[in-house]
């Protein structure tokens, strides 16, 4: 068995103590946790310390067990520096991708109801005065739906946590770096090489992104597809980068 690398180990014991603590310390989810970037619960370190917190024990779990098979090959070539650096750049790619997505989705719906002259501050502040409960003013329902408003709550409201952003980015490098590996997943007892397993299941991750409906592991819902997407989109340009710049043959030690 393969011995785990210093910065991987020290990355899953970080995150373990937080996800812990979060048990412990509500008030971790709160901070720490990445929220919309116009919400009052975001601060400005969330981008970073959301890759380091998790949602439920199969969450970490599945994270963890990702970071330590791809992470400690990929540490062992590369050395500690170049691959912590990797990690958190691929985190922070996630957190971008997301957020411009969820701009997107609120954007879009103000610009709608912004036909009834709601301006952009009340609209907001509808938003977050939602919370859970959906329910919308019926002249605002004659330029949008119920769904895409739904979805503009959610977008604003709901915060995102995990590392699998960072680990699409590893995926990707791996890939990269080993494309006729064979990986299998738990549920599917099929070999199948890297080339063909990380693009399929960001094919996955990207359909389940669009429909919102539809994860590979199961409930669609609740899962943040487009970190996922930016996490591997990260991965692939520095991975690119690196290599025209003959930075993978290089160790940073």
């Amino acid at each position: 068995m393969m011995r785990i690398t210093e910065t991987v180990k020290h990355l899953i014991i970080l995150n373990v103590i937080l996800f812990i603590s979060g048990y412990f310390v509500a008030a971790l989810q709160g901070l720490f946790a990445m929220y919309y970037f116009q919400s009052e619960q975001f601060y400005i370190w969330q981008p970073l310390t959301h890759m380091f917190m998790h949602g439920s024990v199969l969450h970490i779990f599945f994270n963890m067990f990702a970071l330590f098979s791809f992470g400690t090959t990929l540490e062992l070539i590369w050395g500690s520096r170049k691959f912590l650096l990797f990690y958190i750049a691929c985190g922070l790619g996630a957190a971008l991708l997301h957020q411009g997505v969820n701009y997107y989705t609120v954007a879009s719906v103000y610009n709608q109801v912004a036909e009834q002259g709601v301006s952009k501050s009340d609209f907001l502040y509808y938003l977050t005065a939602q919370g859970n409960s959906f329910s919308y003013p019926t002249s605002w329902l004659q330029h949008t739906t119920v769904e895409e408003l739904t979805k503009a709550v959610v977008a604003f409201n709901v915060p995102v946590v995990g590392a699998s952003g960072a680990i699409y980015g590893l995926l990707v490098a791996f890939a990269c770096m080993f494309p006729r590996a064979e990986l299998m997943m738990m549920f599917i007892p099929v070999p199948i090489k890297a080339m063909y397993f990380v693009p399929g299941i960001l094919l996955i991750d990207l359909y389940g992104g669009m429909t919102g409906g539809f994860s590979l592991f199961g409930g669609g819902g609740g899962i943040a597809h487009f970190a996922h997407i930016g996490g591997a989109i990260t991965g692939f340009i520095l991975m690119n980068y690196w290599k025209k710049n003959q930075f993978n043959a290089n160790r940073w030690d």
